[in-house]
């Protein structure tokens, strides 16, 4: 890749704590394993450490500790890694795969949108033969974020009543809502190849996990940035991440998905913007010896907002929701939600484009951008990803426990969501309303104020 940049960020001790005991992740993790087959006590074990021969006291410990390295590097400690340049889809992707980790990613709000930020063909798989027609309708899709940005700007500027403005909101306030009314509309435009950058800090463990995941993937961007990674990651903790290399099981699934992602890509695939279809499921059969002895108002009354500890007869109820029609621009923030297991297939089966935007005028435009993800995915190549805008919809699902659900629901509706997350979860909450009643007084919708 040649642009894809890793930097492996090292952590400096506080003045408060610059006389606690210093260690690098992997004499970290080293220490801690030492500590759970001892009862000597850190300081004691410290003490057997040379710092100036680190290695050689990792290598001893590590030899007398004899079990699982994944146990052990799960014990480096938070390891932060910058990543520059990458497509919007790898960085959705290592959300996905990076279920433990914490992160952020470029808003696109911040991304310059024109051809300095757009990937080039040969570096993401793009075939030869189609690299031309693919940039041009990259292009093409700059220029329709742009024009309709300027239109949609002016008309809130004109027409202040198109905008809900906290009252007694100062000018700069004003401002910025205004800016984000357009660009929140526009982005449907942007392409899933755009560049971004994005951070991520996690263990040994969930690092090596990551790189695996990455090479079973078939996108060559995929394998250049699991490189880099062990790359930098070798200078943190080297003994541990030899073990993130590529596993046949890994494989197996990802070439199983990428097929079904493709089959059901070609049946389904259309510019329609798909009216929404939600799907909720909640389990909450419990064992006989085990009974829920908490109400509802027991378990979500006393939080004073969605930061508070829920109880019992929330947390253990299992749900599942899904959407038919969820546009890539909110999947790559509900995809950040990090519990249970979200599973989209990645395909487009609609292109959303809100009431505030025409379609008409891009007719042309989307549908040869629909001709070119059919003829990527007819040609079996992993580059079709690189077809997809912000726009384009896909099924997705995810499956947890409902305090995770409640939580998700009030933020993704509250003060400063984006209206089409709003939109989304109050959909799925009111189903859930339905399937449970009796948690409704107690979980606040909100109405997605601006802020």
């Amino acid at each position: 890749m040649s642009l894809m940049n890793v930097t492996g960020i090292a952590l400096v001790s506080p003045k408060a704590a610059e006389e606690n005991p210093k260690l690098t992740p992997e004499l970290l993790a080293s220490v801690l394993a030492r500590y759970s087959r001892s009862n000597i006590g850190l300081e004691n074990i410290l003490k057997k450490v040379d710092l100036n021969e680190a290695d050689a006291s990792i290598d001893r410990i590590l030899k007398f500790v004899d079990y699982g390295h994944a146990s052990i590097a799960g014990l480096t400690g938070g390891i932060a890694m910058a990543i520059d340049d990458v497509s919007m889809w790898l960085a959705y992707k290592l959300f996905e795969i990076a279920q433990m980790a914490d992160g952020q990613e470029s808003s696109t709000r911040y991304i310059s949108m024109d051809e300095t930020s757009l990937l080039e063909p040969e570096d993401i798989g793009i075939p030869l033969g189609l690299a031309k027609e693919w940039k041009a309708i990259m292009l093409e899709s700059f220029k329709a974020y742009q024009d309709e940005y300027d239109r949609l700007d002016a008309l809130a500027s004109d027409n202040p009543d198109l905008v809900r403005y906290p009252e007694n909101a100062k000018p700069l306030v004003i401002k910025r809502i205004r800016k984000n009314y357009a660009l929140d509309r526009v982005r449907y435009f942007i392409p899933f190849a755009c560049r971004t950058n994005m951070a991520l800090v996690m263990s040994s463990r969930m690092w090596t996990e990551a790189i695996k995941h990455l090479e079973s993937l078939p996108q060559v961007e995929a394998h250049a940035c699991a490189t880099a990674f062990r790359d930098e990651l070798t200078k943190f903790s080297p003994r541990l991440v030899k073990h993130g290399k590529s596993e046949f099981s890994y494989e197996v699934q990802a070439r199983q998905e990428f097929e079904y992602s493709l089959k059901l890509g070609l049946e389904m695939l259309s510019i329609e913007n798909r009216p929404d279809d939600v799907w909720v499921k909640v389990d909450n059969d419990l064992p006989d010896f085990l009974p829920e002895m908490q109400s509802m108002e027991d378990a979500l009354g006393h939080r004073a907002n969605r930061y508070g500890r829920s109880g019992t007869a929330i947390r253990r109820m299992r749900v599942g929701f899904a959407w038919n029609n969820m546009a890539i621009a909110e999947l790559r923030d509900l995809n950040r939600h990090r519990t249970g297991h979200r599973f989209t297939p990645l395909i487009q089966n609609g292109f959303y484009l809100p009431p505030e935007v025409d379609p008409a005028p891009h007719e042309d435009f989307l549908n040869r951008q629909k001709e070119l993800l059919k003829t990527l995915m007819e040609l079996k190549s992993p580059a079709y990803v690189y077809g997809l805008l912000l726009g384009s919809q896909t099924p997705f699902e995810h499956s947890t426990h409902a305090d995770k659900f409640v939580y998700e629901a009030e933020l993704r509706t509250g003060m400063g969501a984006h209206f089409r997350y709003a939109e989304h979860l109050s959909k799925v909450l009111h189903k859930f309303f339905e399937l449970v009643p009796e948690s409704k007084q107690w979980i606040n919708e909100g109405t997605a104020e601006p802020e």
